[in-house]
């Protein structure tokens, strides 16, 4: 069973960044990619961004683009996402996840790209 253990969120100022995390707690499998999805309540899951673990190419969606910035360390199995200039909008709970099964060259921007999956972690943006 493969375990994602994810932190950083919590409460920010409109304007404001958090650095959320991202690391499966046994490193026993090959990890192809990892990506961040946001869910809103009452909102289906969102893209947030993706990155690929070997050549580390990275894919943001459209909401966060200029904001958002995904970017890993093989040597601690960790993605980040750092996120600044935050609105209430991206206010959600984050799921991390990630690519366990093949290497893939698409967009990593689909639900199914992914085998395992986060709990999430709540990120409340308000003043």
């Amino acid at each position: 069973q493969v375990q994602l253990d994810e932190s950083g969120g919590g409460l920010v100022q409109p304007g404001g960044s958090l650095r959320l995390s991202c690391a499966p707690s046994r490193r026993t499998f090959s990890m192809y990619a990892m990506g961040w999805f946001r869910q809103a309540p009452g909102k289906e899951r969102e893209f947030v961004a993706a990155i690929s673990w070997s050549g580390g190419r990275t894919n943001t969606g459209s909401s966060v683009k200029g904001r958002f910035t995904i970017s890993r360390d093989n040597a601690k199995n960790t993605v980040y996402l750092q996120m600044n200039s935050l609105k209430s909008d991206d206010t959600a709970v984050y799921y991390c996840a990630v690519r366990t099964r093949a290497a893939y060259s698409g967009s990593l921007d689909r639900l199914g790209d992914y085998d395992y999956w986060g709990q999430g972690t709540q990120v409340t943006v308000s003043s």
